[in-house]
């Protein structure tokens, strides 16, 4: 007779499943760019490279959310994805040619992208069911992310980034063991519901809310598509590359764990509008330096750029679109977020770096985030005058 695992145990075991996941998406964010560098692919094949993922994002999220509703379970789904993972990473391993990288990439994104938010959702569910915050767990994943970056730094540039696809398959054989443990739950991701998303699109606040979101997004993906290679065009090796990815990743625990004490007391288009402008700074900043090691450091700024927005923009999300319609909302933002501006991104950066180089592709990325600033601040000043004019009118009427 099987017995559910004690509470604390099953936290445990999700935040060490949370660390090595992570672990690996790491590797694919940081290394895999280098990988395909190694196989004398130009920056515009590197660019479509990535910009396959986004695209395939777009269903795989949604056919596995559905099929873990369907089902009834999230650890299977997650098993099953894990299993596919690793032996398509093997079969990557095998190829070289353009084409054929291509191909697999396509089956391996398909698989590898929806762990994510399936995990997030084992851990809302997990955190809910201990009456914990979920940022306790998710922010394993960063540790994971930040440990995973330094650390294959280092063995990377010893054996060389062609290794980065056999490094895939062992975290994803010890993801696949960490799997076992867990305590399954009940799938609860609601689908994107088509006569729902009229009523969101409607709402102006929202339509410019996503507009900007866009423009921030493509600032972030060009810098998370080719950061590495940017890197590595000046002269800087893989443990130095890690150790960008590092610190942006440990940057960001402080201000989760500060938004999540005090970030209440803060607007979230004030704070929407900081985060562009710090995007802003962080990205003139890598344009303009040309030493590796200053362009590392500018990765602390993740902190009060991306920390910040993936912080707010959810909350802001859960505030303006009603309750009915909040996954809709919720799915839409994931869509612009990740697969609109990473396919934009991806196309165009590749176009960018082989034409013109690191320093125009970052004064591109600076200026999409820059746009975005100077839009959050309009909508919260436009926001300001708004509540203004309510309290006026009520003043007026009592």
């Amino acid at each position: 007779m099987a017995y559910p695992a004690p509470r604390n145990t099953e936290a445990h075991w999700l935040r060490a499943f949370t660390f090595m996941i992570f672990m690996t998406s790491s590797v694919v964010v940081s290394y895999l760019p280098l990988y395909y560098k190694s196989l004398q692919f130009t920056s515009v094949q590197i660019g479509l490279l990535y910009s396959i993922g986004p695209l395939i994002s777009i269903i795989s999220n949604l056919f596995w959310g559905v099929t873990s509703d369907k089902l009834g379970t999230l650890k299977k789904v997650l098993i099953t994805l894990l299993v596919a993972q690793i032996v398509l990473s093997v079969a990557l391993a095998q190829v070289s040619s353009y084409g054929l990288v291509a191909l697999l990439l396509v089956c391996f994104y398909f698989f590898y992208f929806p762990i994510y938010p399936l995990n997030d959702s084992f851990a809302i569910m997990t955190a809910q069911a201990q009456g914990k915050s979920f940022i306790g767990i998710r922010v394993f994943g960063s540790i994971g992310f930040a440990v995973s970056a330094l650390l294959f730094g280092f063995i990377l540039r010893s054996v060389g980034a062609s290794y980065s696809i056999w490094v895939i398959v062992l975290l994803g054989l010890l993801s696949l063991g960490l799997a076992f443990p867990l305590t399954d739950k009940r799938a609860m991701m609601k689908k994107m519901e088509l006569s729902g998303l009229w009523v969101v699109l409607r709402q102006r606040e929202v339509l410019l809310f996503f507009l900007f979101v866009l423009l921030l997004a493509i600032g972030h993906r060009l810098n998370e598509a080719f950061l590495g290679l940017s890197l590595s065009q000046i002269g800087a090796d893989e443990s130095l590359v890690g150790w960008a990815w590092m610190l942006s990743a440990l940057s960001e625990i402080p201000i989760f764990f500060l938004l999540n004490a005090y970030g209440e007391k803060f607007k979230e288009l004030p704070l929407l509008a900081f985060s562009g402008l710090t995007y802003t700074i962080r990205l003139l900043l890598i344009a303009v330096l040309q030493d590796p090691t200053w362009i590392v450091s500018t990765q602390l700024l993740h902190s009060v750029s991306f920390g910040i927005f993936y912080f707010v923009a959810v909350r802001y999300i859960s505030r303006v679109i009603p309750d009915e319609y909040r996954s809709t909302g919720l799915a839409l933002y994931t869509i612009v977020w990740s697969s609109i501006a990473g396919l934009i991104s991806g196309t165009f950066g590749g176009i960018l770096m082989q034409s013109f180089g690191k320093d125009v592709l970052y004064e591109v990325a600076a200026g999409f985030s820059f746009i975005a600033c100077l839009g959050f601040i309009t909508m919260a000043i436009i926001a300001r005058h708004s509540e203004t004019a309510t309290i006026q009118a009520s003043s007026r009427h009592s």
